[in-house]
C-alpha cells in the first residue's frame, strides 16, 4: 500500500524512540479507522514497539472493546475529549502498552452539526503509571478538508502524541 513520506517519517521516529525509550504502543482508533496502526507497522521493527490496535468504529465497540462508559457517549457524544480519554484508558487498560493515543472525529463529508463541525478531531493519550503526568486530551478543528486528509491529519497528531 505504501504512504507518504510525512506519515512514514513520522511513523519511523515514533518507533525508533519509542524503542528507545522501552515503551510499548497501543492505539484506539475511530474516524482514522486503523490508519496510525497501519502507519506504524509499515515499519520495520515496529514489533518491538507496538502492542495491539482497537478500531472502534461505531459507540458498541467503543463501550464493549474500550469500557467507555455508555453515559459520556449518551450526554457528550463519540466526538468529545471525554470519550476519547475513555478510550485511550480502556485501550492502556486492556492491553500491555505503556502509552495509548485515542483518536475520534468527524471526518465527513456529512455528520458534522454546528458545535462539531466536519474537522473536528478529539485525540487523547494516557500513559501507565502515569501518576504525575495527566491523561492529555485535546480538540482540533481541521477544517473540511475533504475526508482523507482530515484522516491523515489525524493520524500526524495522534503520531506526534505518540512521541516520548
Amino acid at each position: 500500500m505504501g504512504f507518504d513520506t510525512e506519515l512514514t517519517e513520522l511513523a519511523q521516529r515514533v518507533v525508533v524512540e519509542n524503542r528507545a525509550a522501552g515503551r510499548r504502543i497501543t492505539t484506539a482508533e475511530s474516524c482514522t479507522g486503523g490508519l496510525v496502526s497501519a502507519a506504524l507497522t509499515e515499519i520495520a521493527g515496529a514489533s518491538d514497539v507496538m502492542d495491539r490496535a482497537f478500531v472502534v468504529y461505531s459507540n458498541e465497540a467503543k463501550i464493549e472493546m474500550l469500557g467507555v462508559s455508555e453515559d459520556i457517549l449518551a450526554t457528550l457524544g463519540a466526538v468529545s475529549e471525554a470519550t476519547a480519554w475513555a478510550m485511550a484508558e480502556g485501550a492502556l487498560a486492556r492491553s500491555d502498552a505503556d502509552v495509548s493515543v485515542a483518536i475520534s472525529g468527524v471526518a465527513g463529508p456529512s455528520g458534522g452539526s454546528d458545535k462539531k463541525p466536519v474537522g473536528t478531531v478529539v485525540f487523547a493519550r494516557a500513559l501507565k503509571d502515569s501518576g504525575k503526568e495527566p491523561v492529555v486530551a485535546d480538540t482540533h478543528h481541521f477544517g473540511d478538508l475533504g475526508r482523507s486528509e482530515i484522516r491523515r491529519q489525524a493520524a500526524l497528531v495522534a503520531l506526534r502524541l505518540l512521541l516520548p
